[in-house]
């Protein structure tokens, strides 16, 4: 019992144990013109992680890469309604966030929510709709993310961290590499807080994974003109929702925290510059 209620006790005045983001992605191929149901990339599922009811669980944002303009559709019949639930229409290579800033909407605990998508007729086009969660208590999780408030008050050194991603060309979830594979000038004992990130080739996705995330994804779209907004992407998101969700990472962690990308089939290869703030213990 103790353990537990440590688990879900702040960390240094600021890191939440519980709390988790999550990065659903959901592809399809050739969907053509009608709106089409997607399945969910190798590695992810569509259905809702189970967690405390009590405990909100919701989509916070969410974006498509697509090569043809189109519908998407986001639907479960715990939204709106079951008929036209969130639907929007889609812009080519427009990775930029579609949800509201401030704006969320719920979901429930094993609720399997329909993706779908209207877009390329083309032979071999892959398409997306990539949503991120937010669960403000996942049993068994411990992410560890801090607000704006406690960045202004911790924030030290920055540290730009590079990384090639070499992705492929079958869609999903590839290149994954350990973060400091090419650049480690981590300080050793000192924790990072991923504030944002810089591509310099689009892609539908680019994600992080390790302890310090619970092993989840996080992630953000691949954009890369609109540097303005994955710069301080993480600071935003936590600034916008008012919750902690600023990523902390511990540098004894660097081996064990991966990058990886989602991308569709032409498989160009992102350079990831990853934001980080040392953090002073207090």
């Amino acid at each position: 019992m103790l353990t537990t209620l440590l688990a879900r006790m702040q960390y240094g005045a600021g890191v939440h144990y519980g709390a988790a983001l999550d990065t659903v992605a959901a592809q399809g191929t050739a969907i053509n013109t009608t709106l089409a149901a997607l399945a969910a990339v190798s590695g992810d599922s569509l259905a809702v992680k189970s967690s405390p009811l009590e405990k909100v669980a919701r989509i916070i944002q969410f974006w498509t890469d697509v090569q043809a303009a189109g519908t998407g559709r986001i639907r479960s019949g715990r939204m709106h309604d079951n008929v036209q639930g969130i639907r929007f229409d889609t812009l080519v290579g427009d990775i930029r966030p579609l949800m509201p800033w401030g704006v969320s909407q719920r979901v429930y605990p094993n609720d399997v929510l329909g993706v779908e998508l209207a877009g390329s007729a083309t032979a071999g086009d892959i398409e997306y709709i990539i949503m991120l969660l937010h669960y403000e208590d996942l049993p068994g999780i411990q992410g560890q993310f801090i607000t704006p408030a406690e960045l202004k008050t911790r924030g030290g050194n920055v540290s730009y961290v590079e990384n090639t991603i070499a992705t492929g060309t079958g869609g999903g979830y590839t290149g994954s590499e350990a973060i400091n594979v090419e650049q480690d000038q981590f300080h050793a004992g000192a924790k990072y807080a991923l504030v944002g990130y810089l591509c310099d080739t689009e892609c539908s996705a680019v994600c992080w994974r390790g302890p310090d995330t619970g092993n989840l994804r996080i992630s953000g779209p691949g954009e890369e003109t609109e540097r303005e907004l994955t710069a301080n992407w993480f600071v935003r998101l936590a600034s916008e929702y008012g919750i902690p969700l600023i990523p902390v990472i511990s540098a004894e962690n660097k081996a064990a925290t991966a990058v990886d990308s989602i991308q569709d089939e032409n498989g160009a290869d992102v350079t990831l510059t990853s934001i980080f703030v040392e953090l002073s213990v207090r």
